[in-house]
């Protein structure tokens, strides 16, 4: 058996499916018997087997008798998939440990009643707060059908984002960069606005350390109230989809769109721009279930306006940039008083080299642990 836990390889497992299962929940599971690890899976692709099953199908008959550990409470439900718990049962195994429940409509606990009546043991809560982040988007989209949104910038100690003259690169450290590209290849989607991409021209793709592209893409999203995307940008050459978010009606900015070889999402707002909450609501119909911004600060600071941020990951590094004109990472009307001011909750203070990573969540009550 690993060095680990079972439930810490389970976490592991879970870790891996980030963003290949979704919609599905990353999952993990670990078929223990008399000691020894005899099966072990994750959450595949959406359509194919969960990670209980696959962690069965490689025990075979060794899982008579053995130990699961699961990372989210097994299904109970047919699905695109048949029923977990099920599946469980008929291979004999006597006790699951799982971390939190799932907060599935159609799950809620039903897995764990429907185990406990066939006489397996139950036990819930191991390693629960690792389990719960990483089943947040789960969370978030069962519940509101729509995506967990993440808010994403680096700032310097003075709270620029950029010098006077608008130089950006780079604010933040290699580490921090590194880590930025993970959060965008555990994302379905990247969010910037049409501003980010005229001025800094960035790829929005997730790359590993060399700067190659990963095989999985997150959907590029870019919104461009008026259709003003260079046919030149970075991001229409990157692997992976584009959608272009515009709110006019002109035809040939359509047009135009569909020989840049992206699909343009019309989504008119009162005001004559994109209708933000419009936009979130349908990328949670396409089944994305995490969305991750990366500004600029008109887009940032519309979305904190309209109470649309779950989540802020912000990278602060050791410089000051100075001047009056030098810009901040996020804009909009803002709050009018302190006692209006948005305080984040459930915080961490992560570092990476010299920088570090302030994270903290918007709302309360969204995570997988109920």
């Amino acid at each position: 058996m690993p060095s680990m836990s079972p439930m810490q390889r389970a976490l592991e497992l879970a870790r891996q499916a980030v963003g290949f299962s979704s919609p599905n929940p990353p999952v993990g599971a670990v078929l223990v018997r008399d000691g020894e690890m005899v099966g072990e899976g994750r959450t595949q692709p959406s359509g194919q087997a969960h990670a209980e099953i696959e962690a069965l199908a490689m025990a075979g008959g060794r899982a008579r008798g053995a130990t699961i550990y699961v990372t989210l409470e097994p299904c109970n439900h047919q699905g695109r998939t048949g029923p977990c718990t099920e599946a469980i049962i008929a291979a004999g195994v006597v006790e699951v440990h799982a971390s939190i429940s799932d907060p599935s409509p159609n799950i809620n606990g039903s897995g764990f009643d429907r185990l406990r009546e066939a006489g397996i043991a139950v036990k819930v809560g191991e390693s629960s707060d690792e389990a719960a982040e990483l089943a947040e988007p789960h969370a978030r989209y069962i519940s509101t059908g729509l995506p967990l949104v993440t808010a994403k910038f680096a700032i310097s100690l003075d709270g620029k984002i950029a010098t006077r003259s608008g130089e950006s690169r780079w604010i933040s450290g290699v580490e921090s960069r590194l880590y930025t590209h993970e959060l965008r290849a555990a994302s379905d989607a990247i969010l910037a606005g049409i501003e980010t991409v005229v001025v800094d021209d960035p790829q929005l793709s997730a790359r590993d350390a060399d700067g190659k592209a990963l095989p999985r893409q997150p959907v590029r999203v870019i919104i461009d109230s008026r259709g003003r995307m260079p046919s030149d940008a970075r991001v229409l050459s990157e692997p992976g989809t584009t959608l272009v978010a515009i709110a006019t009606n002109d035809p040939r900015v359509h047009e135009r769109l569909n020989e840049l070889g992206v699909e343009a999402l019309h989504l008119p707002g009162d005001d004559g721009r994109v209708d933000l909450a419009g936009l979130i609501k349908a990328l949670g119909q396409r089944e994305m279930t995490s969305v991750f911004i990366e500004g600029g600060g008109t887009v940032l600071g519309s979305m904190f306006d309209l109470g649309l941020i779950d989540k802020v990951v912000a990278f602060v590094a050791p410089m000051i940039i100075g001047g009056a004109s030098a810009p901040g990472p996020v804009n909009g009307l803002g709050a009018e008083r302190m006692a209006d001011v948005l305080r984040l909750n459930r915080v961490k203070v992560l570092r990476f080299g010299d920088d570090v990573a302030v994270t903290g969540y918007a709302r309360g009550g969204d995570s997988a642990a109920g």
